[in-house]
């Protein structure tokens, strides 16, 4: 006979459901959200798990890596097949959302989500950071300029390396603005040597290792 496991994770825990292929439910537990607890919970219930899915969240790419190096046939499916299926069941509770995923996995009723190398998502994570740095970064001297604009100072167009000594340069002896602008241009100056790490770290990966 063979078995089929539903995990509905959650932040700090995931419900776990085992059925087997006429349906039935042969086991229910839980188990830390980490890709070991997971595991070594799966493995004590000592059945072949035919398939194991996981609803696509923030945390199913680790997760499904880890159970896979572990050897056991995890699946991470579409969200909106699992939330079909979910809505079937009497109550919204992350029990009833395993089992639901459990039953899932038996009948073949998924659309399996293809899970990212981890490279890929090192990648994507660092132009996130980056692209999040620079919009910060825009916030911060869109402010300055206003700031400024209220004493009559306009600091035109200067380049982003340029953009503190230029404030400074135009609106130094409005000591008063100055107060209030001084502790931004001293974020942007962190900022700006934060980004320059980050476009250094993109490049590495871009030329030593290739984008994924």
């Amino acid at each position: 006979m063979t078995y089929f496991a539903g995990l509905d994770v959650s932040l700090e825990e995931t419900a776990i459901c085992i059925v087997d292929e006429s349906g039935r439910i042969v086991k229910e537990t839980q188990a830390a959200s980490e890709p070991q607890a997971l595991s070594d919970a799966l493995r004590k219930v000592d059945l072949p798990l035919e398939r194991i899915g996981l609803e696509a969240c923030s945390l199913t790419a680790w997760l499904h890596d880890g159970l896979r190096d572990q050897g056991l046939s995890a699946i991470c499916i579409e969200t909106r097949a699992a939330n079909a299926a979910m809505k079937t069941m009497p109550n919204k509770t992350d029990r009833n959302d395993a089992r639901a995923l459990a039953q899932i996995m038996r009948t073949g009723w998924y659309r399996q989500v293809h899970v990212k190398s981890r490279q890929c998502r090192l990648w994507r994570s660092l132009l996130v950071a980056r692209r999040t740095m620079l919009n910060e970064m825009r916030s911060i001297e869109n402010v300055v300029r206003a700031m400024l604009r209220e004493a009559g100072v306009k600091l035109g167009t200067p380049s982003r390396t340029a953009f503190a000594d230029r404030a400074r340069a135009l609106a130094g002896a409005e000591t008063q603005v100055m107060a209030m602008v001084e502790p931004l241009l001293a974020i942007l100056s962190v900022m700006l040597k934060e980004l320059a790490r980050l476009t250094r770290r993109r490049r590495q990966l871009n030329g030593n290792e290739g984008r994924p």
